[in-house]
């Protein structure tokens, strides 16, 4: 890759803020070093009650800033972000604010989409903070997997269908297919995301990234794992000090994303007893 293809021009980063500013400063730092100019990168904040400190580090780093009246969610606030975007722009990077950047890892997730026309997303190779990988790519889950990982995760951890949910490629050296890319990182074809109406708004936190790589697949797109591309996980602020809470918006994502699936009536016992699996893997984790 030439020196001149690490900062495309034609792709935005968009990250979205929810009371997240004590991590903007080295996200933003990493992020401008990936495109061309740094109006390419878009804060969105979700109504935080730390908007002063975002408004100061964007302004410091030469950033756009797009600032809501409410707590839209996760999907919400990059599909506002989405509809602000100049129309030179034909990529889009969605990446949570406790990401590092490497320089070219947004030039190789651009080069690996624009190489095929029928990939519509790409997602790196996201490493936490010890060097481990972190699981970003992944099977779409199916009824029968979310039933017996609900079941059986916190009684039997190493049962094949917990194995099956958590597996994912990223100990792959080379590009590989995949059904979705997380959230936490992803590039997508604009034309691709605005077909299928961005993400779905019906997921507040949780499983949209799942949904968005489930829908594109509907449509006969790729989603591709990049592992050229590195970036590095540190962790979510603003789940971290409600984990309990948030495990609850997780399964109720996961329950939304499976009952689309699967509708029908003939299905309504299985989706019941995922209902009710889930229900107690919460119970269960508040207990602890």
């Amino acid at each position: 890759m030439k020196k001149s293809e690490k900062r495309p021009a034609n792709v935005a980063v968009i990250t979205v803020s929810y009371n997240s500013s004590s991590q903007l400063d080295d996200f933003l730092a990493s992020a401008v070093t990936t495109v061309a100019e740094a109006t390419q990168i878009l804060v969105v904040d979700n109504a935080s009650s730390d908007i002063e400190t975002t408004r100061s580090l964007t302004e410091q780093h030469g950033v756009m800033l797009l600032e809501l009246s409410e707590n839209r969610g996760y999907g919400g606030a990059v599909n506002a972000g989405a509809a602000t975007l100049d129309n030179t722009i034909d990529f889009i990077v969605v990446a949570n604010p406790d990401l590092v950047f490497q320089p070219d890892a947004v030039a190789h997730l651009v080069a690996a989409a624009e190489a095929d026309p029928g990939v519509a997303a790409t997602g790196p190779h996201v490493l936490n903070v010890d060097g481990s990988a972190y699981p970003s790519a992944r099977a779409i889950p199916s009824l029968r997997i979310g039933i017996g990982h609900a079941l059986f995760a916190n009684v039997w951890p190493r049962n094949p269908w917990t194995q099956a949910y958590h597996s994912d490629v990223t100990t792959h050296s080379t590009q590989a297919a995949v059904g979705w890319l997380s959230g936490s990182c992803l590039c997508v074809r604009r034309s691709a995301f605005e077909s299928v109406g961005g993400f779905d708004e019906g997921y507040f936190m949780y499983f949209e990234d799942v949904d968005l790589g489930y829908r594109l697949g509907k449509l006969g797109f790729t989603n591709l794992f990049v592992p050229a591309a590195e970036v590095t996980h540190i962790g979510g602020v603003s789940t971290a000090a409600h984990s309990k809470a948030m495990l609850r918006v997780h399964h109720d994502s996961a329950y939304r994303f499976l009952a689309k699936k699967y509708p029908g009536a003939f299905l309504a016992p299985l989706r019941w007893l995922l209902r009710l699996a889930l229900t107690a893997r919460v119970k269960l984790a508040r207990q602890k």
